[in-house]
């Protein structure tokens, strides 16, 4: 009975996590859409070399409480990966539960590494770079296997039983189809945003004269 109370406890905290990472990348896509990425300049982790900016402009605020909220994001996730653990320990049919978890943990991980990567090599802001699709795709991507990591966590701790994961061949080939084809729509959406964010047509005559060669290559997208 206790391990049952305990298991809802986390449960509703496994739903928390998920709603607060999407209220972060949420914020992350504010972010990137003000322009305010560079808003601590190349310096990461500190913002403009000091651990809290002291004079900052809108974009440095907008900048350093994204830091902010990824930081208390990486500590909810720690908990929520020794908490799946104690469960697992005393349940080992929880195992997908804990695995589930890590793998939350881990690209957490990752999303710090791709933001840290943008500010260090300046793929923030108006940055044209010709890595910055790349890094732009990899964030998508990261993104959503963390969000499907920790859904998946939430959704086998609130079933509250053993949770397998083996799939036939033939619905898992279509499950593949429908998760390419969800990245192939979303890398594709993710570049065309970023490219008119950094090439906007203010009328219909510079968007026509945009077609024409020796364009660059994120407004051949951004098309």
């Amino acid at each position: 009975m206790g391990r049952e109370i305990k298991l809802s406890r986390f449960a509703k905290y496994a739903w928390f996590v998920l709603a607060y990472n999407l209220l972060v990348i949420l914020w992350g896509v504010f972010l990137r859409a003000s322009k305010s990425g560079d808003g601590c300049g190349q310096h990461w982790l500190t913002c403009h070399g000091e651990v809290v900016p002291s004079a900052p402009e809108l974009k440095t605020i907008i900048e350093f409480s994204h830091r902010i909220m990824s930081a208390l994001d990486g500590i909810i996730v720690i908990i929520l990966v020794i908490w799946a653990i104690v469960i697992w320990r005393k349940d080992k049919t929880a195992s997908a539960l804990m695995k589930m978890a890590i793998g939350s943990f881990v690209f957490v991980l990752v999303e710090g590494l791709i933001g840290a990567g943008l500010v260090l090599t300046g793929n923030t802001a108006g940055s044209y770079s010709a890595s910055r699709p790349l890094w732009a795709m990899g964030h998508l991507i990261s993104t959503f296997i963390l969000l499907v990591f920790m859904s998946l966590t939430a959704w086998c701790a609130s079933l509250g039983k053993a949770v397998s994961f083996r799939i036939e061949r033939k619905p898992l080939l279509l499950l593949a189809i429908g998760v390419l084809g969800i990245l192939f729509v979303g890398m594709s959406g993710s570049l065309a945003a970023l490219s008119n964010m950094l090439f906007p047509s203010q009328s219909l005559s510079e968007g026509i004269a945009k077609d024409f060669p020796m364009r660059h290559i994120f407004v051949a997208v951004a098309d």
